[in-house]
């Protein structure tokens, strides 16, 4: 089964590497990671993909719970969400290829965001399945793939957020100094 977890941190260092470690030491692999400034200026967001049983994800999300410096923690990998990825693909071109691949660019509602005289870079942002299908058509049709630099997915509940994080975000606002 997989996991996603979204998981709400105090912005100090080490606090990624504490959390990377008790994957580690579970021997769960980490599929994807990313993190980032959160809503709240203090706290920040590590969404962590994973594969594993329904029990160990349990086990997982209790674990994480320990750690110093997790706020909170959101398993949703069954909740109704939108994920997304990014990936900057920088693609080798001739004179004869570059608009070939501007066309598929467009196909795939890419971006170019970067022309060199012998390359150019596309940014795609989507779900996996679709940056996976441009750089399956890049390598089919012009075998042209330089480098390949990717976010990790980014996953966020639909709707309006109920669950204990939203929770948390109003309980640590509410203890927060008020500036007078």
């Amino acid at each position: 089964m997989l996991h996603t977890f979204v998981i709400y941190v105090e912005d100090r260092p080490g606090v990624l590497t504490r959390v990377a470690s008790l994957f580690r030491r579970l021997n769960i692999n980490i599929e994807s990671v990313t993190v980032g400034h959160s809503e709240r200026k203090d706290l920040s967001r590590i969404t962590v993909v994973c594969e594993s049983t329904s029990e160990a994800g349990n086990r997982i999300r209790a674990s994480l719970y320990k750690l110093e410096n997790v706020v909170e923690v959101d398993d949703i990998a069954k909740a109704p969400a939108v994920t997304r990825e990014l990936a900057l693909i920088k693609v080798r071109v001739t004179p004869e290829s570059r608009s070939r691949v501007f066309e598929l660019a467009e196909v795939f509602r890419a971006r170019i965001v970067d022309l060199a005289p012998e390359s150019l870079m596309i940014e795609i942002t989507g779900v996996e399945s679709k940056i996976e299908g441009l750089i399956e058509v890049l390598n089919e049709v012009e075998n042209c793939v330089l480098e390949i630099c990717r976010s990790g997915k980014m996953t966020m509940r639909r709707g309006q957020h109920t669950s204990s994080v939203e929770h948390a975000m109003n309980v640590g606002l509410a203890n927060q100094p008020h500036a007078n």
